[in-house]
Formats: structure tokens, sequence, C-alpha cells
């Protein structure tokens, strides 16, 4: 199974918070086997979130947008899904519902609160798609075909993602090794190892901790083992199974 990443945000692109949730859903997805092979950052901007949601749907196994869902002016992200799809917004029934005993709660909590919140407004997606409830906040995520819809505040994009989690599975297997030896000193029998097991290697130094991090990623657990063997027997430098080598052991 491979997916590709959407985040939605002005914010984003103009730095003024960092994209946690790309890295987040990534290494979400990795774990349970998923290979995540595109994360794009776009802006609130329908027809360019509509596109994207358009091509990528027929490329990806699975497409997550996350951000953008809400009742402000600058959350566009569930109509440009619905452009995306060619299907029409509607309020959810299901979805109204949870939201407005939601918004019930809000204001029986805080009854000096002075301002409106309307169901639909959290409510609407595209139609057919199935709801997504969020336990942490106000706007439902949904699935509609392949596409996952998030929020994009962090702990409700988790809470959204948790569940659905168990519809992401996959063959793709990872080992993460370390290694004192600077990158370059690494890079022949890195080299070496893909292309004997056709493995996707990565390595990633860490000047403050002096060691090199390695990542092996194969379509099957079998293979990265025998790749993680072969470069133990016949690469000239050290490894370990952590970055601290003295917890090894």
């Amino acid at each position: 199974m491979n997916a590709a990443i959407v985040t939605v945000g002005n914010e984003l692109l103009a730095g003024d918070i960092e994209n946690t949730n790309a890295t987040w859903l990534a290494e979400e997805l990795t774990a349970r086997g998923v290979d995540v092979t595109r994360i794009i950052v776009v802006p609130d901007e329908e027809p360019v979130v509509a596109t994207r949601i358009r091509e990528w749907r027929e490329r990806f196994d699975a497409v997550l947008v996350t951000g953008g869902l809400g009742g402000t002016p600058d959350d566009v992200t569930m109509a440009a899904v619905a452009a995306g799809l060619d299907r029409e917004l509607v309020v959810d029934p299901v979805a109204e519902a949870d939201v407005q005993e939601t918004i019930d709660r809000i204001f029986e909590e805080n009854p000096d609160l002075d301002f409106d919140l309307r169901a639909e407004w959290y409510a609407s997606m595209p139609a057919d798609a199935t709801p997504i409830p969020n336990p942490e906040g106000l706007a439902p995520g949904c699935v509609a075909d392949n596409v996952y819809v998030l929020p994009g505040i962090p702990e409700e994009m988790r809470a959204v993602f948790e569940n659905v989690a168990a519809e992401f599975a996959g063959d793709v297997a990872t080992r993460t090794l370390y290694s004192p030896e600077p990158e370059g000193a690494l890079a022949s029998a890195l080299g070496d190892v893909a292309a004997e097991f056709g493995v996707r290697v990565g390595s990633y130094p860490n000047r403050d901790a002096s060691r090199t991090r390695l990542k092996l990623t194969g379509d099957d657990a079998a293979t990265v083992e025998e790749a993680v063997a072969w470069l133990r027997e016949e690469a000239d430098f050290e490894l370990t199974p952590t970055e601290d080598p003295e917890s090894a052991h």
C-alpha cells in the first residue's frame, strides 16, 4: 500500500507553524508498513487543493489530507476535496448531529460565550462520504473513496486518524542502525547493499552525537534482514541497533 499526504495551510507555507502533522502521519503510516511516497504543502486555495486531490486519488492507494476544516473563510478543504472528487458538498446528517451535541456542550460549559457556532459549518463534506468522529474538537474528518480528510489541529488530527488507523497496512519493512563512521565513509558499502538486495538506503549524520543513522527499507522483512546481515558481515565499520553503543549491550 502506498500513500500521499497533503497538508493544507497558508501558515505552513509562511513558516508560521511547523508542519508536525506531516511528520507524525508519515511515521505512523511507515510503522504500519505503508509506503509514503509524496508529501506536499498547499495553500488555502480551493482550486489548488482540488487539483491535487483529482490527480493523486488516481495515483496512490490512499491520500491523506490535513488542515483547513472548520467555519472560517480560509477553511476550504472540504469544498476542495468535494470538487476534486466531482461530488457535491453537503451537510452530513450524522456529522451534523454529532457536531451539534458538541456545540451544545460547549455553550453549556461556557455560558458567557457570545458568538455563533453552526453545526453545518463543520459537518459539510463530500456527498456520500463517511464521517470520522473527532473526539477532541468540533470538525469531524471524513473518508471518501481513498481520500481521508483530517483536521489540522495536531491533537484533533491524531485523534481522528486513530479512528481509521486500522485501514492502513502494507508490506514495507525498515531497519535502523547506527555507525560511528562519517557518512562519506559509509557510501561505498551502502551503495553495494542497495544494489545487491534492492533495498532503499538512507544515511543521516548527527554531528552532535558523532554517529550516523542508517535506514534500510524494502518490500519484505526477510530481504531487509538479509541486507542488514550482509552489511554486518561485509562492511568494514561498526554497526549498532541503537544510537548509544553502550545501550546495545
